[in-house]
């Protein structure tokens, strides 16, 4: 279903920033029988909001067909639980918690994060609508989540029941959600007085600047600057009184909100802020050569792989991740030119990549068929797949990092 109005205002003006057609949902990976059954692909469109400056995509898709069985697993990489456990310790130390405090994280996938609290001593809520991941956590870390969708009506069940979080955690969460102002004013109520929420989305400046056109998909429906969180936090009573950047999808932003009587905005929040209104990213001018910029971009990847193969060399793909689905979908590379796929999610074994059907291997695989190059599709994390695939590297095997800028190694 296609929405014309703003997920955060309601406002019906929204302009087109890029269509990219009609694409199959990113994170559907398909089991042998189900390569010869119809596969729905749906419209992606990316539009701007210039009431506050939200970029966001017009399509809404039911959540359950995204999220009850949801195959990417946190913990899967190490660079993402080597900063979940930084940022465990830091707030453990800096906000004194312990066996009296409650940590809360929506969207917690496998535990990866809420583990190193468990680890202090510090009492954990995990929320998360995945029935297989909130199994997952169990088995691997004890951690017993409440298997839900977060909203305010939640939110106000939990209070209700004594249920007060003196920290919450939302990571590269608030872009699945259709109801932003539900789910924020759900964390001002779950909040303890004196408490934080912590947040992280990936930055929309980047996406654009950096034409990292592969982060945009179905269940992503947001792209947030940080001119746009403040203004959505504010609206709920809560203030966004920190920020910094991570390096996380690219880079991400992380901000910090507390209820507005308790905090006031450190020189960070204002020092960004005053960036992103400089560079013109509160108006539909900063957007409007993204799709122009997204098919050069295309191209120059397109025309490598074909001169690739057409002089003989065979090409396989690191990473069955959403935007790995994008890229290949999106820049029409099949089973034509890429002949695998590899990813350390067991969940994604044996599968094959929606739409364009290239089955997914174990990473095992690269040095057992040692294609000639690799497309790494999880570009974010190439530093991490190029020190894990030494032995492929040492005999030869070559890397194409597609994003943010084009090159091999």
């Amino acid at each position: 279903m296609e929405t014309r109005e703003c997920r955060i205002c309601g406002r019906g003006e929204l302009s087109t920033v890029m269509s990219y057609g009609r694409l199959p949902l990113a994170n559907s990976l398909l089991t042998q029988g189900q390569l010869s059954r119809h596969e729905t692909l749906y419209p992606l469109t990316l539009a701007f909001c210039g009431g506050c400056s939200l970029l966001q995509i017009t399509e809404m898709i039911s959540p359950e067909k995204i999220f009850r069985h949801y195959p990417f697993v946190s913990s899967c990489s190490r660079s993402t639980l080597s900063r979940a456990e930084v940022l465990a310790k830091h707030l453990v130390s800096s906000r004194a918690l312990s066996e009296k405090s409650l940590v809360v994280e929506i969207g917690c996938n496998d535990g990866y994060l809420l583990r190193h609290y468990m680890n202090a001593g510090v009492p954990v809520l995990g929320i998360d609508p995945a029935i297989n991941l909130a199994k997952r956590a169990k088995q691997s870390c004890g951690l017993t989540t409440l298997c839900k969708y977060f909203d305010v009506q939640l939110a106000h069940e939990l209070a209700v029941s004594g249920i007060e979080a003196d920290v919450i955690h939302a990571h590269n969460v608030l872009a699945h959600v259709q109801d932003l102002n539900g789910v924020v004013a759900g964390m001002q109520v779950l909040l303890r007085d004196g408490g934080v929420i912590v947040v992280e989305v990936p930055y929309v400046r980047d996406i654009i600047s950096k034409c990292l056109f592969d982060t945009v998909y179905h269940e992503h429906l947001c792209y947030f600057s940080l001119t746009t969180l403040v203004r959505l936090f504010s609206n709920h009573g809560l203030v966004v009184k920190d920020c910094e950047y991570t390096s996380n999808q690219g880079r991400s932003l992380r901000i910090y909100a507390a209820k507005s009587d308790e905090a006031i905005q450190d020189d960070a929040v204002c020092r960004i802020l005053a960036e992103e209104e400089e560079c013109g990213m509160n108006g539909i001018g900063f957007y409007s050569r993204f799709a122009s910029r997204v098919a050069e971009t295309r191209e120059q990847l397109y025309d490598l792989l074909m001169e690739l193969k057409a002089s003989g060399k065979s090409i396989a793909a690191y990473g069955a991740s959403a935007k790995g689905c994008v890229l290949l979908n999106f820049c029409g590379l099949n089973t034509k030119t890429i002949n695998f796929v590899v990813d350390n999610i067991p969940l994604k074994i044996g599968r094959y990549m929606p739409g364009v059907h290239i089955p997914v291997y174990h990473p095992t695989s690269l040095v057992e068929l040692m294609p000639d190059y690799v497309l790494v599709l999880a570009w974010n994390v190439a530093d991490e797949i190029v020190s894990q695939e030494t032995a492929y590297h040492s005999q030869g095997g070559r890397f194409i990092i597609p994003l943010p800028q084009l090159h091999v190694i």
